[in-house]
């Protein structure tokens, strides 16, 4: 009786030493641009907060979970205005966080990465979604959270073709973005058996269209434009610069579904979700909020949880433990979609279902059935292990 009474003493004690041990503090940086882009319309006007927002409940989650575990986090935020050094405050925000979550243009993310390619720093993209930096352009201390035009594009293509809806007429605008996306979709379209059967370019020639006569003008071009295409199933536009693919739908001259950039629309999140739980995380996001959560909020909750995660299971902040815990073939991370998320060790681009909204509902979410794959069906969305260009050094 004495012995149990000892033994149970000396365990009482152990229990209360690591409850009083110093807590592991993990402090994460988030580094974006100031500011926000204007949308075509009004009622989607992104807020100051798009993205951060996102980010700073997943410290809030993941510190629910910490106090089981003596582990503490903490967000530092930097917001860059136009013309300031991306790598400057890279350097600056990585002396006081091991961890960033980055929603930066792609130039700008490939300059932070090489100003802390020597330091053990760990760059998590929520936001940029070019091909390259997964690809030629890839960097081993970046994580790519957001997904892909690829992975977009393929999502789309998938349910347009289980729909039989084969034949496009492909419109895309006259910037940059857009003319990556169109690659992004005519690589979808050869992918999986679709025709594109004219292609059309909108030139961006600027001018207002908020105006008195803005709607009369549209109402009149539109129909104008996309008039004489071959036979087509469905329109597909390009333009992600914002100028001209929400004025498609009801104005075509032939009476057609609008995919791509408008009507039918490929994502990450939308704030219609609400399978697999998202209810949950769509109620709470509000409350904090008083907005609905966007794509790259969630993008960069996701990145925030697959620290939370990556530190509960090496209960450890150490920035090359957690880097080391991600990349491993056993990691998952939950964001209500439906299965468990992944990341591709070819090119750390996360593994994750493609959502296809129409602005008020769930449409279908990709990878669609039928679109088998030997290792992972979502690895049917997106560039696959045999087509990476991406050599992590």
């Amino acid at each position: 009786m004495i012995r149990w009474l000892i033994g149970a003493i000396g365990l009482s004690f152990v229990a209360s030493s690591a409850l009083a041990a110093d807590p592991i503090d993990i402090r994460v940086g988030y580094l974006g641009q100031a500011g926000i882009k204007s949308k075509l319309s009004l009622v989607e006007q992104p807020s100051e907060n798009d993205g951060i927002a996102g980010a700073r409940l997943a410290i809030e989650d993941n510190n629910t979970t910490g106090k089981f575990l003596n582990q503490r986090f903490f967000l530092e935020e930097m917001r860059l205005k136009e013309g300031e050094d991306v790598a400057k405050a890279a350097a600056a925000l990585a002396d006081r966080n091991g961890i960033i979550i980055t929603d930066l243009p792609a130039d700008s993310l490939l300059k932070a990465a090489d100003a802390l390619r020597d330091r053990k720093t760990v760059l998590l993209n929520s936001g940029a979604i070019d091909d390259r930096l997964r690809e030629q352009d890839c960097r081993a201390n970046v994580i790519h959270v957001a997904p892909t035009r690829s992975m977009l594009a393929d999502a789309l293509a998938q349910y347009l073709v289980w729909k039989q809806w084969k034949r496009w007429l492909l419109v895309v605008g006259s910037h940059e973005a857009d003319k990556l996306y169109a690659d992004a979709l005519r690589r979808a379209a050869t992918r999986f058996g679709a025709k594109i059967v004219q292609e059309k370019v909108f030139e961006d020639t600027g001018g207002a269209r908020r105006t008195d006569s803005g709607v009369t003008l549209i109402q009149r071009q539109m129909p104008v434009f996309t008039q004489g295409a071959p036979a087509y199933d469905v329109l597909v536009a390009a333009d992600e610069s914002e100028v001209f693919a929400s004025y498609l739908p009801y104005r075509t001259w032939d009476p057609r579904p609008i995919a791509g950039s408008a009507g039918l629309v490929p994502t990450s999140w939308d704030a219609a979700h609400d399978q697999w739980g998202a209810i949950q995380i769509q109620n709470r996001f509000v409350k904090l909020n008083s907005r609905r959560m966007t794509a790259r909020d969630m993008q960069a909750w996701t990145a925030g949880r697959m620290i939370g995660e990556a530190t509960s299971r090496t209960n450890s902040g150490d920035p090359k433990v957690v880097f080391d815990f991600l990349k491993r073939p056993d990691f998952s991370v939950a964001a209500f979609k439906g299965q468990r998320l992944t990341l591709r060790d070819w090119n750390l681009q996360l593994r994750q279902p493609i959502l296809l909204v129409d602005g008020r509902m769930v449409v279908s979410v990709s990878p669609q059935e039928g679109f088998l794959h030997q290792y992972s069906e979502l690895d049917t969305l997106g560039l696959d292990r045999p087509e990476t260009k991406c050599k992590l050094n």
